[in-house]
């Protein structure tokens, strides 16, 4: 069946379909529900290309959140995040695992504290971002291990996606995977070297 909009050639073929435009139609807009996408890697730091596609999507207007839990920065954390493209807001954390040695944390009480309260707060701005709705995509990267080093609790993480504000879609990234969260996921990548 072939339309167009000539009304020469639709009066002699009789395969065309008349369409009126003049009647008007009343379309609801729906929203579609936002997806749970998990990345997943044999190693760390291994996600630039997800830091890519939230640049690109920022630049294309969506309003993205990128939570890095274990990377950190000077003056970093929740009250310093960094905006870009005018709908990127990346948040590190302001005391991180990654800013010191394994040795140097499990030796040093006060820095391993400090570590677990600065990922902690991270984790709960992240949740009410979650609950917000405000955002098109959040962005968790390495939750895993602060999963993994027992920091963020792995119940309280399904909880909270499966109670989030629905329209936003949430990537996860990590190394190891617990098979609860496998199974939300609406897609799995496993990014190789």
């Amino acid at each position: 069946m072939v339309i167009s909009s000539s009304n020469t050639y639709s009066e002699n073929n009789l395969d065309v379909v008349n369409i009126n435009t003049t009647k008007k139609i009343n379309l609801n807009r729906f929203t579609q529900n936002g997806q749970i996408q998990i990345y997943k890697s044999s190693y760390r730091g291994s996600y630039s290309s997800i830091i890519r596609d939230s640049l690109r999507n920022a630049a294309l207007g969506r309003k993205v959140l990128l939570i890095q839990f274990m990377k950190g920065g000077v003056k970093q954390g929740i009250d310093n995040a960094v905006r870009l493209c005018g709908n990127l807001t990346w948040v590190r954390s302001s005391n991180s695992f990654d800013q010191y040695n394994a040795e140097e944390i499990e030796n040093n009480e006060n820095l391993k504290k400090s570590i677990h309260e600065s990922t902690l707060e991270l984790w709960n701005f992240c949740k009410k971002e979650l609950q917000s709705g405000e955002n098109d995509q959040i962005i968790m990267d390495e939750i895993f291990l602060a999963i993994d080093m027992k920091i963020i609790d792995k119940d309280d993480l399904i909880s909270t996606l499966e109670n989030r504000f629905l329209s936003g879609d949430v990537i996860l990234t990590g190394t190891d995977i617990p098979k609860d969260l496998l199974l939300m996921a609406n897609q799995i990548t496993e990014l190789r070297s």
